[in-house]
């Protein structure tokens, strides 16, 4: 399996991340291949590099049944390609597992050659996972339906006894233009106006100083904390006390975010975008807005701001849709599954 480090921030580490600790037992020998990390560009490629190293050793000394590669969009689709054909040149099927969100602007604006690039790269793929139905559509668009699977993010359930929620909205995740942050300022300005004022943490990194500067233009800043990007106790402790989830976001493909808020018991306020609707059934376990509809989605915030007894059902109602649905054993029998079929 082609992974990121373990400290590496974003959704595709908190996949793998489960991967790490899960007990196949003797139903699968996975070995990992690092060939990712944060830092600059020059700490990036050297761990590409060694990665390259470490994965062709690999297939020479312990040649795999399988191999799992997991890919994005834009940089990473190129970092991947090696993989890919080392694979590919040991006669070795691989499996590419799609976590990127911003597929148009990767693909379907792209140019004739880069698209023709694209279709070499996955057409050599035994199989591409997509996370959602929506996005074995837009796979479809590349390679033959018959070698899209469709197997949803999965969520850890916590115990949740002896909880206490507090009034407290969270955001985890990029703080950037694509997550919906440049916005998330206005809809929290708007929602407090209607209801009241509760504080709001934003943990997360990236365009930290654009978006506090707005919140500061707004004379919110008061209300609001950035505490980085949190792991650990740390975030387990802010998932555990806010009471509302907001996540205004743009392009998400199975959002990672969102289900560990479900699996927390949150009122969630977020959009239609790519595979959320999968997860939200809106007016029932959250809200889902327009990507963008600052009106919109202040007014579903301040309605779960005012209404305690309303979050709380909704919250209720995602964490039972996390269980029944999202649970890790579930996500882990749809893998191996997939592993016999491609060996088959």
């Amino acid at each position: 399996m082609v992974v990121p480090e373990r400290q590496v921030r974003g959704g595709i580490a908190s996949v793998v991340n489960g991967y790490r600790e899960y007990d196949f037992g003797d139903r699968c020998k996975l070995s990992y291949i690092e060939s990712y990390c944060d830092g600059n560009k020059w700490k990036k490629l050297l761990k590409a590099l060694k990665g390259y190293g470490a994965f062709w050793k690999e297939l020479r000394r312990n040649r795999p049944d399988i191999v799992h590669v997991h890919s994005s969009f834009g940089p990473s689709f190129y970092r991947k390609m090696p993989f890919i054909f080392m694979a590919c040149r040991k006669n070795i099927p691989v499996v590419n597992h799609i976590h990127g969100a911003e597929f148009a602007p990767f693909y379907a604006k792209a140019s004739s050659g880069k698209q023709k690039l694209v279709k070499k790269v996955y057409r050599k793929c035994s199989v591409l996972i997509a996370l959602s139905e929506e996005w074995r559509e837009n796979l479809e668009q590349i390679v033959e339906p018959e070698r899209i699977c469709v197997i949803e993010n999965y969520c850890k359930i916590p115990d949740l006894r002896e909880i206490e929620k507090k009034d407290q909205i969270l955001f985890l995740g990029e703080i950037g233009k694509r997550k919906g942050c440049f916005d998330l300022p206005e809809i929290y300005r708007r929602a407090v106006e209607e209801s009241e004022k509760i504080p709001l943490i934003m943990a997360g990194d990236g365009a930290v100083e654009e978006v506090r500067g707005l919140f500061a233009e707004k004379g919110l800043l008061q209300e609001v904390s950035f505490p980085g990007w949190v792991r650990g106790a740390e975030k387990e402790r802010l998932l555990r006390e806010s009471s509302i989830f907001l996540f205004p976001s743009y392009y998400e493909g199975m959002s990672m975010a969102v289900l560990e808020a479900m699996a927390y018991e949150m009122a969630i306020v977020t959009t239609n975008a790519g595979g959320l609707p999968r997860l939200i059934e809106d007016g029932i376990s959250g809200h889902l807005g327009e990507p963008g509809n600052v009106e919109q989605l202040s007014g579903m915030l301040a309605e779960f701001i005012r209404d305690k007894e309303r979050r709380r059902q909704a919250g209720s109602r995602a964490r039972q849709r996390a269980v029944e649905r999202y649970g890790m054993e579930g996500h882990m029998d749809r893998l191996l599954s997939l592993y016999r079929r491609v060996l088959s």
